[in-house]
C-alpha cells in the first residue's frame, strides 16, 4: 500500500429510517453484532437481498470497494441520491460505515458543506487557527501560511470579523483557502464550490490541480459540473444508487460512459425534457418542454445527417424584457463546447418576438453539418449580461441525440472526418 492514500473494502452505509429498533434489545444486539463482524443479519428474511430498500431501511453505499493513489485527483459522479456526499462523510470520519472497511494514509481536511468546521463566534482569522489546531498543527506552523491564506481568500478586510456576519460566498472562500493552504494529505470538496463566484471557482480548481500536481496532494471532488470534474480530475468513478458501476483512471471514459451510455431504466439518453417539477422559478420565463424534430416535425432522438434536425423549446413568458435571450449550447460525445446558438445572435430586427403568454421556439441544425456520433444539448435562458436564468454546466435541462450515416456529399471524404462536415463553397479570386 506504498503508492495507495485511500484504499476502500467493501464499504456499505445503512441509515434506518422512522424507527430505530427492531422491537426488542436481543434483535438489535444480534444484528449489530453481525453488521459489525461481517456477517448475515440473524433476522433477516432468508434469501432476501440485505441492500433492498424496505420501509424501515435505506442503504446509501452498497459493498463498494476502490484504491487511489497517491497525488490522484478523483473525480466522483453520479445522480443525486447515488451516495457521493455520503462516501465523502465517511472519507472525512463524519459518519462511521455499517459495513467495510477504509484505510485512509494521512491527514485529511475537508469541505463538504459551508461553514464546516467554523466557530459563528469566532472570527475569521481565530477559524484559521481554529482549523489548523484539528488538523495538528501547531500554532507557529498555522502563522506561517496565515498570509497566503488570507490573500487567497480575498476578504482580507474582513478576516477579523465573527464568520457569522459573513455572507456564503465569503464563507466558502475562506474556508477553501483553509484547507487548501493547511498541512494536509488528502483534500476533499464537493459542490459547495459552486456557491463562490466564477473568478473563485477558477482560482479554487487552479489551486486543487497544483495541490495533486505541484505536492502530491489526493483529492476527491464531487461535482455536477463535467466541465470542472474534466478540468481537475484525473481519474473518476461513477455511483449509481449505492454502488460503483464505473471507475477509471482516465477521466474522459468515465464522463462519456456518464454522460452518453445508459445506466438505468431512468434512461440518461433522453432525448426530450419535460418541467414536470415547476422548476425554475423565475419572473421572467418558465420552460415547459425541449426536445428534438425532423422536418415532419416527428419527435425524434436518432436522425440522419442527410436530413435537417430541429431544437425545440416550449415555455410561458410570465414578463417581457428586452434583454430577454434563449438558446441552447451543444457538445459533442467527449463533452467538448462545439458552439453556442441564442435567440438574438442576429440582427435585433430579426430577433423573434416573444411575447407574454405560451411560446413555442425552435431553431435548425442544418443537413451535412453535423458528423455521425452522439450529442448532448443544454437549454440556455438568460437576461444579456445581467443573470443566468438556465446557466450551461449549473441547472440547464440536458437532451441527448444521436447522428447516423450520411457523413458528407464531398466524395472525397468518405470517412467524414471531424466533428463537423459542412461542404462550403470555393470560387477563383486570382490566377495567373
Amino acid at each position: 500500500m506504498s503508492d495507495i492514500a485511500v484504499r476502500v473494502e467493501r464499504l456499505s452505509k445503512m441509515y434506518r429510517l422512522g424507527v430505530i429498533n427492531s422491537g426488542t434489545l436481543r434483535k438489535d444486539i444480534q444484528t449489530w453484532l453481525a453488521l459489525k463482524l461481517g456477517k448475515e443479519d440473524p433476522n433477516s428474511k432468508i434469501g432476501e437481498d440485505k441492500y433492498a430498500a424496505d420501509k424501515d431501511h435505506f442503504w446509501a453505499l452498497k459493498d463498494i470497494s476502490f484504491d487511489v493513489k497517491k497525488g490522484d485527483r478523483v473525480g466522483i459522479i453520479g445522480k443525486n441520491g447515488a451516495g457521493k456526499s455520503t462516501i465523502l462523510k465517511i472519507l472525512s470520519r463524519i459518519t462511521a460505515p455499517t459495513e467495510g472497511l477504509v484505510k485512509i494514509r494521512g491527514k485529511v481536511a475537508s469541505l463538504l458543506e459551508v461553514g464546516t468546521g467554523f466557530h459563528a463566534e469566532l472570527t475569521g482569522r481565530e477559524n484559521i487557527y481554529l482549523n489548523g489546531a484539528i488538523l495538528g498543527m501547531k500554532k507557529r506552523q498555522v502563522a506561517k501560511k496565515m498570509d497566503s491564506i488570507i490573500d487567497f481568500s480575498g476578504i482580507e478586510h474582513h478576516i477579523d470579523t465573527p464568520v457569522k456576519r459573513y455572507s456564503s460566498g465569503m464563507f466558502v472562500r475562506l474556508a477553501f483557502a483553509v484547507a487548501a493552504h493547511l498541512d494536509s494529505d488528502i483534500l476533499i470538496a464537493d459542490e459547495v464550490l459552486a456557491v463562490g463566484d466564477v473568478e473563485f471557482q477558477k482560482k479554487a480548481l487552479g489551486k486543487m490541480q497544483d495541490l495533486s500536481t505541484g505536492e502530491g496532494r489526493t483529492v476527491f471532488f464531487v461535482s455536477h459540473n463535467m466541465n470542472n470534474i474534466e478540468k481537475l480530475c484525473n481519474a473518476g468513478l461513477i455511483l449509481q444508487k449505492g454502488r460503483v458501476i464505473d471507475k477509471s483512471e482516465n477521466i474522459k471514459d468515465v464522463i462519456h460512459k456518464y454522460l452518453f451510455e445508459d445506466q438505468d431504466a431512468t434512461v440518461l439518453l433522453q432525448s426530450e425534457w419535460y418541467n414536470n417539477d415547476n422548476e425554475f422559478n423565475n419572473q421572467w420565463f418558465k420552460p415547459l418542454s425541449f426536445f428534438i424534430t425532423d422536418n415532419n416535425v416527428n419527435r425524434i432522438s436518432i436522425n440522419s445527417n442527410d436530413a435537417d434536425i430541429w431544437i425545440n423549446v416550449r415555455g410561458i413568458i410570465k414578463k417581457v424584457d428586452s434583454a430577454f435571450k434563449i438558446g441552447y449550447v451543444l457538445y459533442n460525445e467527449d463533452n467538448i463546447l462545439l458552439y453556442t446558438s441564442c435567440s438574438t445572435d442576429t440582427h435585433p430586427d430579426e430577433w423573434p418576438q416573444l411575447r407574454k403568454g405560451d411560446f413555442l421556439l425552435r431553431s435548425k441544425i442544418p443537413k451535412r453539418f453535423l458528423n455521425e456520433g452522439k450529442y448532448k444539448l443544454e437549454l440556455i435562458s438568460s437576461l444579456h449580461c445581467q443573470q443566468w436564468l438556465l446557466e450551461p454546466n449549473a441547472n440547464a435541462p440536458v437532451i441527448f441525440f444521436t447522428i447516423r450515416g450520411g457523413i458528407s456529399d464531398s466524395p472525397y471524404l468518405p470517412w467524414g472526418d471531424g466533428m463537423i462536415c459542412p461542404i462550403h463553397a470555393w470560387e477563383i479570386v486570382e490566377s495567373k
